[in-house]
């Protein structure tokens, strides 16, 4: 069992790191502002979806092998790198009114999910951050790791769900104002598209 001061510590550690700048913020803010709200927000279960991968694979031991494994870190990195530079061709490519329009309000929003679920996924930095964040809060003496690990996991995860959330609901509210007219949505498009692009060079030359 963690205590409620370690939870509490935790909790407040994993809001501040949700609220720093990062590749999983900014897609939110650039998904919810191109595509609409609900799709913002269903971008961000995926992520935290995402989160439970990354959470059972340090609680099974397999974050380890995997930080410890040079090609399977480049593999993963190479196809983060490669599907965020397939979104920004798709959102250089856009007219105005393609992404303005929200897939979550066609039927689409399982479309949104994935993305996010592999957004999170395909970064072995979040991977690598997890086994040497989470374990720090974890005490043998308070029972098995795995399990603590799993709680404080849930407890991340509901942080990044209210920070994300939160991002998904105001850039969605400014998203909206932007796409009234057909130039502000074209450079919307573009700038999403160049901000993909960065965040795709990113992680390419990221090291271990």
């Amino acid at each position: 069992m963690i205590p409620l001061q370690t939870a509490l510590a935790f909790f407040a550690a994993s809001v501040l790191l949700a609220l720093a700048p990062g590749p999983d913020n900014v897609f939110v803010l650039l998904q919810s502002a191109m595509r609409g709200r609900a799709a913002g927000l269903r971008v961000v279960l995926g992520l935290c979806t995402g989160l439970l991968g990354h959470t059972a694979a340090v609680a099974g031991g397999l974050a380890a092998v995997f930080a410890a494994s040079a090609t399977a870190f480049e593999v993963v990195k190479w196809a983060g790198a490669l599907y965020l530079v397939w979104l920004a061709w798709g959102a250089l490519r856009a007219p105005a009114g393609e992404l303005g329009a929200a897939p979550a309000e066609r039927g689409d929003g399982w479309a949104m999910y994935r993305r996010g679920v592999i957004m999170n996924l395909t970064n072995p930095k979040v991977a690598i951050f997890f086994l040497a964040f989470l374990p720090q809060f974890a005490d043998p003496a308070r029972g098995p790791v795995g399990v603590q690990v799993v709680a404080l996991g849930a407890l991340f995860m509901l942080a990044t769900l209210l920070v994300f959330g939160a991002i998904a609901w105001f850039a969605g509210s400014l998203g909206a104002w932007l796409r009234r007219t057909p130039r502000a949505q074209r450079l919307l498009n573009r700038a999403a598209g160049v901000v993909f692009l960065l965040l795709a060079v990113r992680l390419a030359t990221a090291e271990r």
